[in-house]
């Protein structure tokens, strides 16, 4: 297969891919917060299905570069999609419906790419790239719901929270993407990531 070791073809088509998802899940969140009332993605440019108004120089183009080099996957991060709290409709689990948005788009491409495969050959290059797409969308999905700050997940967690958890969140949020790239860095979510991926990869057609 392509994706087995590092070359020009595998790094192209995972740029692609996760160009695609990162997209579409950014969308997502500008276009339910839009939904439920609030305009400061639309304003901001984010309601794009333009890769270049979601993209951030360092984290979005360096860090993956690198950690594809380094580690033969890549780390990124879009862009934050801006929201106002005071203007989204249902306070809390308006803003958890919006943090929703982004992995569940994930879940739906991942279905999409289940069922484009069950009528092509498997072992094609196209066959190789929906498959690769299928397993990138089904990563975002997890990992984007891991209930750390500043990930999706945090955010549905925090609106059904008790208060001294919502508190210990607020201050966990600024260190919260060193403390995920660290746990990636060291293993910590290998085994668990890997389970839940194969639950939904298994539930898919």
């Amino acid at each position: 297969m392509f994706s087995q070791g590092l070359n020009i073809t595998y790094i192209i088509v995972l740029i692609v891919s996760v160009l695609v998802a990162m997209v579409i899940h950014e969308f997502m969140h500008a276009y339910v917060g839009y939904k439920l009332g609030d305009t400061t993605a639309h304003d901001q440019g984010r309601l794009s299905l333009n890769p270049l108004n979601h993209i951030d120089p360092v984290m979005t183009i360096i860090l993956p570069i690198v950690t594809i080099v380094l580690f033969g996957f890549p780390f990124l991060a879009a862009k934050p999609v801006p929201f106002n709290p005071a203007r989204v409709k249902y306070g809390e689990y308006g803003a958890a419906m919006i943090a929703a948005a982004g992995p569940l788009s994930n879940l739906v491409l991942a279905f999409i790419a289940a069922l484009l495969l069950r009528g092509m050959d498997a072992s094609s290059f196209i066959g190789q790239v929906v498959w690769l797409f299928e397993q990138l969308n089904v990563a975002l999905f997890v990992f984007n719901l891991i209930p750390i700050p500043p990930l999706d997940g945090s955010r549905v967690l925090y609106a059904f929270a008790p208060e001294a958890l919502q508190d210990f969140m607020r201050r966990l949020e600024p260190m919260g993407f060193f403390i995920i790239f660290g746990l990636i860095l060291l293993g910590g979510f290998n085994g668990i990531l890997l389970n839940l991926m194969q639950m939904v990869l298994n539930i898919l057609p």
